[in-house]
C-alpha cells in the first residue's frame, strides 16, 4: 500500500494516476473529499485528513509500506513558517507512529541551506525531521524551480507588456515541469530501491534564463519581442499581496529570489542522465502557458 500526500495537487496527483496505472494499491490522502474523486474512481482508497492533524495522519499511514511527502502550499497563511513546521511535524509523527518503512519527500534545491532561502528553509527543516526516524529509508528529492511559476505571467504580460519578476534575467535556473517530479516519485516509490537518507536533485530539461523563457514564450503567443523585466521587492510585494499571497508569503518570496539571484541558493550536483528531465519549457508553453494566455486552460 501507498499513501499519498496532496493526491489532488499538481506533483502528488500524477504519483497516484502512476502507482494506480501500474495496479498498485494506493490511499489518497487530502482535505477536500471532492478533490479526490477522481483518483477514487481510478481505484484509489480516499482518506480524508488536515496535514497538520497527526493523528489523522497516523491513521492514514497505516498499513502502508511507503508514502509520498510534501508541504502543501499555503499561501495566503499570515505565518507561513510556522504552517510548514507544522505540517512537517505532523507529517513526520504520522511517519514514526505508523512505522512506515519508506518515503519520498518532495523538497527543493536549496534545501541544503538552514537559513535565509525563504518557504524552502521548512523543507530544509522536514529534512530534518525525518533524519531522525532511524529506521525509515527516504528519498528527497530536491527539484528545481517549477515551470508552473511562470503561469502567472499570462496576467503581467497582458497588463504591462512585459514577463516580470524579482529573478536576475541572466540567472540560469533548472526549470523543471511538475508532471515530471510526480514521474520521478512515482517510479522511486515503484522500485523501492534506496536505503538510509538521501538526496537526489531533479533539475529539469536544461537550464535557462528569465530572458530566455520570456522570448519562447512571445513566441508562442505570437509576440516575439516580448522582453523581461526585472522588478524590485518595493514593486512586487503589492503585486504579490494582490494576487492573494499574504505579506509573509510575499517576503519569503523575495527572500528565496535573493537566495538565488546572489547564488547562495543553486544546484550542487551536475547535470546528468539522472537529475535530467524530459519536459522542455517548449513543451511546457505550448501546452499550458499559451491556453491559459487564450483563455482556454488546461489542467495544470
Amino acid at each position: 500500500m501507498y499513501a499519498i500526500i496532496g493526491a489532488s495537487g499538481n506533483t502528488g496527483r500524477v504519483v497516484a494516476g502512476t502507482l494506480l496505472a501500474h495496479k498498485e494499491k494506493v490511499r489518497v490522502i487530502g482535505r477536500d473529499a471532492h478533490r479526490l474523486d477522481t483518483l477514487i474512481q481510478q481505484g484509489a482508497e480516499g482518506f480524508v485528513a488536515d496535514v497538520t492533524d497527526a493523528a489523522a495522519l497516523t491513521r492514514a499511514f497505516q498499513g502502508s509500506q511507503a508514502v509520498y511527502l510534501m508541504i502543501p502550499p499555503n499561501v495566503s497563511h499570515a505565518n507561513v513558517r510556522e504552517y510548514q513546521e507544522r505540517v512537517s511535524d505532523a507529517l513526520s509523527s504520522a511517519v514514526q507512529k505508523a512505522q512506515v518503512e519508506y518515503a519520498v519527500l518532495l523538497s527543493s534545491v536549496g534545501a541544503d541551506k538552514p537559513d535565509r532561502t525563504g518557504p524552502v528553509v521548512g523543507l530544509h527543516n522536514f529534512e530534518n525531521r525525518l533524519n531522525g526516524i532511524v529506521k525509515l529509508k527516504a528519498v528527497y528529492l530536491r527539484a528545481g524551480y517549477f515551470m508552473e511559476n511562470l503561469l502567472p505571467q499570462v496576467g503581467v504580460i497582458k497588463n504591462f507588456g512585459v514577463v516580470g519578476g524579482p529573478l536576475r534575467g541572466d540567472l540560469n535556473l533548472a526549470m523543471i515541469a511538475t508532471r515530471d517530479i510526480g514521474a520521478a516519485a512515482a517510479d522511486a516509490l515503484r522500485k523501492l530501491d534506496f536505503k538510509g537518507k538521501q538526496a537526489r536533485e531533479l533539475l529539469g530539461q536544461r537550464d535557462l534564463t528569465y530572458v530566455a523563457a520570456a522570448a519562447i514564450i512571445g513566441n508562442a503567443i505570437n509576440k516575439p519581442d516580448l522582453g523581461y523585466a526585472q522588478l524590485s521587492p518595493e514593486q512586487l510585494k503589492p503585486a504579490l499581496v494582490q494576487m492573494g499571497m499574504s505579506p509573509n508569503m510575499a517576503d519569503l518570496l523575495l527572500e528565496m529570489s535573493e537566495a538565488l539571484n546572489s547564488g547562495y541558493m543553486a544546484a550542487l550536483e551536475p547535470r546528468s542522465v539522472l537529475n535530467t528531465t524530459s519536459t522542455s519549457i517548449e513543451e511546457f508553453v505550448a501546452e499550458q502557458f499559451v491556453p491559459r494566455f487564450l483563455g482556454k486552460a488546461a489542467g495544470a
